[in-house]
């Protein structure tokens, strides 16, 4: 990979950070009380991303594009950190049925995503 594709995962990747942290909150100002405590927030990053990805791997993007824009500015942006933290502590918060829909919801709709990515490409 070229110094010129390092300096672009690098650009991409505060990118990526900065909308997750913009999209992230957005959602969830705009979810407010409605939300009921869940990560919807997380939940948006983390589909949209994957529907980005599905998109790049559908349209065949590859070599220092797809490290520039996959994994420096959609792998910066979504976040399984996150997601498991916010799993966690809905788990620790007793709310153990909220915490195994965050995972099995995730999941699901994850992979919808990127299937749903793949074929718009």
């Amino acid at each position: 990979m070229s110094a010129a594709a390092w300096i672009g995962v690098a650009l991409a990747g505060g990118a990526g950070a900065l909308a997750r942290y913009a999209v992230g909150t957005a959602v969830m100002r705009r979810a407010g009380r409605r939300a009921r405590g869940l990560p919807v927030g997380t939940l948006a990053v983390n589909l949209s991303g994957a529907l980005a990805l599905g998109a790049l791997a559908g349209a065949g993007l590859e070599g220092d594009a797809l490290a520039i824009a996959g994994t420096g500015l959609l792998g910066s942006y979504t976040t399984f950190s996150t997601w498991m933290l916010e799993t966690e502590r809905l788990a620790g918060a007793g709310r153990r049925r909220a915490a195994a829909a965050n995972v099995a919801g995730s999941l699901a709709l994850g992979l919808a995503a990127v299937a749903i990515g793949r074929a718009l490409a």
